[in-house]
């Protein structure tokens, strides 16, 4: 009688947990996780939309990451090189991919030569109308 009214329900709930963990796993990176990013430019064509309905730039700093909140600003690092950008698009749908950079963000941290690599990324804190103050030097000073 212990058993099912108390152990079962809670083994069922921990079996449940584990496979809804292991089905979705954690989209969300931390500070200083590191993820496979690739780039995209010129292919969305002209006048493409993202998935927040902004206009693609392919110059601009942009991502696109499956679950972050458009609008979230990342810091993305990549062989020492730091570009800061924004999310504005969906995606990568396409191999063990968790971030796609606008070409001009992959541009300025030297990812366009080997297309898919292992990039950090860490959530930076949003101030007025998007923008941060922390200061980069590597990137030139303020975002």
């Amino acid at each position: 009688m212990l058993f099912q009214r108390l152990i079962l329900p809670l083994v069922v709930g921990a079996v449940v947990a584990l496979a809804l963990a292991w089905a979705y796993g954690e989209d969300e990176a931390t500070a200083g996780d590191t993820v496979q990013a690739s780039y995209y430019g010129e292919e969305m064509g002209p006048n493409a939309r993202t998935a927040s309905g902004s206009f693609f730039d392919p110059n601009g700093y942009t991502a696109a990451h499956k679950s972050y909140p458009f609008g979230t600003r990342l810091l993305v690092t990549y062989q020492g090189n730091r570009v800061p950008v924004t999310v504005t698009d969906r995606g990568p749908f396409s191999g063990n991919r968790e971030l796609d950079l606008s070409r001009g963000a992959a541009e300025k941290i030297g990812l366009t030569s080997a297309g898919v690599d292992a990039v950090e990324i860490e959530e930076l804190p949003s101030g007025a109308e998007g923008e941060t103050s922390e200061e980069l030097p590597e990137t030139g000073g303020k975002l």
